[in-house]
């Protein structure tokens, strides 16, 4: 292949020479006639450390474990759960926790007619924002209820423990009504 000298002379829109010039210095590579040895490296993507849950998310994870609900205090007085760590407005650390619920109202909800796989759980359910009793955030469940029509903003829930628990939020397996007969376990 060969490459024209720069600069190069074209026509323009009027048919009149017009001179170009490159602003690279890289020059074209030629066609291969040969197929070359493809270049290839391994990659690996890891995180070796650890990090600890810190004394508020800490709480939050063994009070899960002892069924127990804390949220923490932030500086306006409101209390947030799931607990967080740092106060929303000030961005100040927050460390005083408050034992919260453990019932709640819906404070809105939507309706999983065909759950997948990676659901909670595998009948239609609601996932609901709960406010739990004594707190001013809500968090967020999946309530095992008869059917859509069983299901309003403003009912009262109860949380539904799992048998083993180990500090995680999956030990609350659901939600359930507090006047449901048939869905409370």
């Amino acid at each position: 292949m060969v490459l024209p000298e720069w600069p190069l002379l074209l026509n323009d829109q009027n048919d009149r020479l017009v001179k170009t010039r490159t602003c690279s210095s890289v020059q074209a590579v030629p066609d291969q006639t040969e197929a070359g040895e493809i270049l290839s490296a391994p990659l690996i993507i890891e995180y070796p450390f650890k990090r600890t849950t810190g004394p508020i998310i800490g709480a939050f994870l063994t009070g899960l474990r002892e069924q127990v609900l804390v949220g923490s205090k932030a500086e306006d007085g409101r209390v947030i759960v799931p607990p967080a760590e740092f106060d929303p407005v000030s961005g100040n650390d927050l460390t005083e926790l408050v034992e919260v619920g453990p019932e709640g109202v819906i404070t809105t909800w939507a309706w999983v007619t065909a759950p997948h796989a990676k659901h909670p759980l595998d009948d239609p359910f609601a996932w609901v924002l709960v406010t739990l009793d004594g707190a001013d955030t809500p968090m967020l469940g999946a309530l095992k209820a008869d059917g859509i029509d069983a299901v309003a903003t403003g009912d009262r829930v109860k949380p539904v423990w799992a048998d083993e628990r180990e500090g995680h939020i999956n030990d609350i397996a659901h939600w359930v009504l507090v006047d449901s007969e048939g869905g409370a376990g």
